[in-house]
């Protein structure tokens, strides 16, 4: 008990050094707050001078009325002390707020609405994004906007660049995709959002050729706790997260593929992530090395529980599909609960999805999953904007029906077409979502 209440004293002591640390601006709206007190202290004084004045004569009243306040136990003055202390108590409110939240306020957001929008995510609906790569982090960047409750599940079959490398040489699980949804549920991306994404020059003869920062950082951070989990919490609660990122599996795996390739007799077998689409031809199927590897516990709890489960965008056989090849990954996703939407991209991934139309990415899924794992197609359907050469719109077969229900909506980013806008797709997806459950907080 003795050491317990040492502790609580320590922490009280130090609580106060730090309040009454120089610099804070708060020591000032803390002394109106006290002088607030003591207006409404007096104000309750006098009222019950006032009453025990009025009141019939008994044996206390000669001692009160030796009291020295008794000359002031009148109502207007009760008033006008009540008064002083509600203006004094609301500036010293307003006041407070203001020094303790300005680090965390956009110049042209007023703290009310900070709180207001704050709240509403923190009630908003629980959605997973299944996923990696860059069509990943955008799907995350949009619905930030709209729930706190966000659950990114990644791939960890990257094998190239600086993933890769590091990787290969520390034997940890690449953090690159990672990195990418750290950065985009950060809760502003400003300069330490950044600084994680800066890479450092290539040709340049150094070690640090081509890595990029947060890539390093999450490998020391590994390092420092000695798990990869626990090297992801703590650049969450570095990057002050709006949700949560979880690898798939924790297990080293290899993405492997059977590739029809032109004027070969028989597919070809490509072993590595990156190597897959620089193989020409197409895709048959996708396997992961081992092949039935344990699923990270948080990932599937996350898929069973969640309001949502949206399955990409991205990389159709390289991100998103590695998911869903760990088994449990893909037994939670169908018996979810929640609606569970299949984003198709915007346009066809060179070697990787040349010539595909809507249906195929449909049917990809569901030759590798089974059926039954999503409830809902969401397609773009703005097509005239400008593509650079080479690349595709995925396109509606007209012989060839999608076997879900499809919604499609101009999801398209108009200043880079072959991408999905973040805002766009995330108002969408609520929208769908709200057509099930009715209207979401806020």
């Amino acid at each position: 008990m003795a050491n317990k209440r040492m502790d609580v004293r320590k922490k009280l002591l130090r609580m106060l050094r730090l309040l009454l640390w120089p610099g804070l601006g708060i020591k000032r709206w803390l002394l109106l707050l006290l002088v607030s007190l003591v207006f409404f202290a007096v104000a309750v004084a006098m009222a019950v001078l006032h009453v025990y004045r009025t009141a019939p004569d008994t044996w206390w009243l000669p001692l009160l009325s030796s009291l020295s306040l008794r000359f002031l136990a009148r109502p207007w003055r009760v008033a006008a002390f009540a008064l002083l202390g509600l203006v004094t108590l609301a500036l010293s409110l307003w006041g407070l707020s203001h020094s303790l939240l300005a680090p965390f306020l956009r110049q042209e957001t007023s703290v009310l609405e900070a709180m207001a929008r704050y709240r509403r995510r923190e009630q908003g609906p629980h959605i997973v994004v299944i996923g990696g790569g860059t069509g990943q982090s955008t799907a995350l960047r949009g619905l930030k906007h709209f729930t706190h409750n966000l659950t990114a599940v990644v791939t960890v079959a990257d094998d190239g660049g600086s993933s890769g490398r590091l990787r290969r040489s520390l034997g940890i699980l690449p953090p690159g995709d990672i990195r990418n949804c750290l950065v985009a549920l950060a809760d502003d991306e400003d300069f330490l959002a950044r600084l994680f994404q800066y890479r450092f020059p290539k040709g340049q003869g150094s070690e640090l050729d081509g890595h990029s920062f947060g890539n390093l950082f999450l490998t020391a951070m590994v390092g420092l706790t000695g798990s990869f989990e626990q090297a992801v919490f703590e650049a969450e609660r570095v990057l002050s997260l709006r949700g949560r990122v979880v690898p798939s599996t924790l297990e080293l795996v290899n993405l492997a593929a059977e590739v029809r390739v032109p004027y070969e007799d028989r597919p070809v077998q490509v072993v590595g992530e990156s190597r897959i689409p620089e193989v020409p031809g197409r895709i048959q199927r996708v396997w992961l090395i081992p092949e039935r590897p344990q699923a990270f516990p948080l990932a599937v709890q996350a898929i069973l529980t969640a309001d949502m489960v949206v399955v990409g965008p991205g990389s159709l056989f390289t991100s998103i599909l590695p998911n869903l090849l760990v088994p449990d990954i893909a037994a939670a996703l169908k018996a979810a609960r929640g609606l569970r939407v299949f984003v198709v991209n915007v346009v066809n991934q060179p070697g990787e999805t040349d010539g595909f139309y809507a249906h195929d990415y449909v049917e990809a899924l569901e030759r590798h999953v089974g059926t039954g794992a999503i409830d809902l197609v969401l397609l773009n359907n703005r097509m005239d904007l400008e593509l650079p050469e080479g690349l595709e719109w995925v396109r509606e077969h007209p012989d060839h029906p999608i076997p879900y229900p499809v919604h499609r909506a101009d999801v398209v980013d108009v200043d880079h077409p072959w991408k999905h806008d973040p805002q766009k797709l995330a108002r969408t997806l609520i929208r769908l979502l709200e057509a099930r459950t009715g209207p979401l907080v806020g």
